[in-house]
Order: C-alpha cells, then sequence, then structure tokens
C-alpha cells in the first residue's frame, strides 16, 4: 500500500475510520482518559477492527509533533485521491468548482480551506508546490476530516495550472479588493476556480494576470481583509447559492 501519515485529534481519526478503516495501521491512544469520548471513540475503532496501542504522552506527542493530539494519534495510509490535475479533471462528475490558494503557507489556513471546500462541495483545492504549506499532521487535524476527501493538489507551475483549467472550459475567478465587480455580481454558477491569495499580501501579479476574471467580496467594516478561509467559504458558498438557485 501507500506510505504511511500520521493523523491526530479526534475529528480527523473519526473521519478516517468512517472513510476508509482498513487503511489504519494502528491507532495509539491515551489510557488515563477516561471520559465518555474517549470511550466511545476507542468503542468505534475496535468495531472497525484497528488495531489499539495503550501510549504515554511522550509518545503521542513524538508521533504527532503537537500537543493537541487529544490523546488520539493514528498511523495510517493515503486514500486514493486525485494526485494532478489531469487525473482531477478526468473524474469529476457535474460542475466543477475548484478552489485554487496563492502563496497560502500556514498549515492552519490550508486546514481551514479544505474544511470550507469539503463543505461546500469543492472537488479540490490547488495549490503552488513553493510557497504553499505542506498536508501534514497540522493541516489534517485542523481540516476535520476534510484532507481525507477533498483532493489537495501541489502544481509547479501555478499559472501554467491555471491555464490547463482555462483549456479544459473551467473558468478561473480571481479576489482583490480594488476589483470592480463583488462576489454577488460574479457569475459562479458555471464551471469554476476560485482563486484566493495570502492574508495581505494577495494574488501575485502573473496569476492575477492569468485569471478570466477578477471579483471581491464587499467590506462594510475597518477590516481591510478576511482571513483566507474566510474570504474562502464566501465565495465557495455563493457559488453554491448560485447553483441552487439555478436548479
Amino acid at each position: 500500500m501507500s506510505r504511511l501519515k500520521v493523523l491526530y485529534g479526534f475529528h480527523a481519526v473519526t473521519a478516517r475510520l468512517r472513510a476508509d478503516a482498513s487503511s489504519i495501521e494502528e491507532v495509539l491512544y491515551d489510557p488515563t482518559r477516561k471520559d465518555r469520548r474517549m470511550q466511545d471513540f476507542l468503542r468505534a475503532a475496535k468495531d472497525a477492527g484497528v488495531r489499539l496501542i495503550a501510549a504515554d504522552e511522550g509518545r503521542l506527542w513524538g508521533l504527532a509533533g503537537n500537543i493537541q493530539h487529544q490523546g488520539v494519534v493514528a498511523r495510517a495510509h493515503d486514500l486514493p485521491l486525485a494526485q494532478n490535475l489531469a487525473e482531477l479533471l478526468d473524474g469529476i462528475s457535474g460542475t466543477p468548482l475548484l478552489l485554487v490558494l496563492d502563496g497560502v503557507t500556514d498549515p492552519h489556513n490550508l486546514g481551514a480551506c479544505l474544511r470550507v471546500a469539503d463543505a461546500a462541495g469543492a472537488h479540490a483545492v490547488i495549490a503552488p508546490r513553493d510557497r504553499s504549506a505542506g498536508l501534514n499532521a497540522t493541516a489534517a487535524k485542523v481540516a476535520s476530516g476534510a484532507a481525507e476527501s477533498v483532493p489537495y493538489i501541489t502544481v509547479t507551475n501555478l499559472a501554467r495550472a491555471l491555464r490547463e483549467l482555462k483549456d479544459a472550459g473551467v473558468w478561473v475567478i480571481g479576489t482583490a479588493g480594488e476589483a470592480t465587480a463583488s462576489v454577488y455580481e460574479t457569475k459562479l454558477d458555471g464551471p469554476v476556480a476560485i482563486v484566493v491569495g495570502a492574508e495581505g499580501e494577495g494574488m501575485r501579479r502573473l496569476t492575477r494576470e492569468t485569471c478570466d476574471e477578477i471579483m471581491h467580496i464587499p467590506m462594510a467594516g475597518a477590516v481591510e481583509s478576511l482571513n483566507v478561509s474566510v474570504a474562502s467559504g464566501v465565495c465557495l458558498f455563493e457559488a453554491v447559492r448560485q447553483r441552487m438557485v439555478k436548479k
């Protein structure tokens, strides 16, 4: 099978249990936790036939690399999600809805974006291989299981990847505060890839020039920008709303 990765926290490990328990090699847990949440989790893991190993705090922290493991750490094989643009485009059924992240380097933000993408039914999150967060254990935990259901595809050249999407009939729409049209005035019910840049910096010049269209999120308060995951959520769910109205 594929290489092993580390998942930690109740949300991430439970999501993998539900998605494919057979892909989990083993679950290490804190035997000093006697609360109901832990007992329910252990019962579900045992029922799924997963190997359970009692471990002390040092071993759990060493595997997770984070104190927020909640007493649950799993070693599991990667699930067979799309690994590149060609696989992604070949496998999409329905109208493509993609989220593209340009320059998002914080794994917490990546995890939150994956969670939003999953909730909105997006087919994938795409990012450049350089200047981007890796899909590590921290991102997987923040994603609360979305890392197991939403492909995270990294590309060598983002502008080239956007052109490939355009050649496949996907309309590429970037976000920028100075754009004339708002997200609510932009047509998002067709095949679209929504590009969101890092908070403060926004999209890089070449990324922006490759977009078919630019839109902004109306800001009524004193702050100048939103967290990237919040901005992604606003845009993706406006696309969802438009598609529901279209039906």
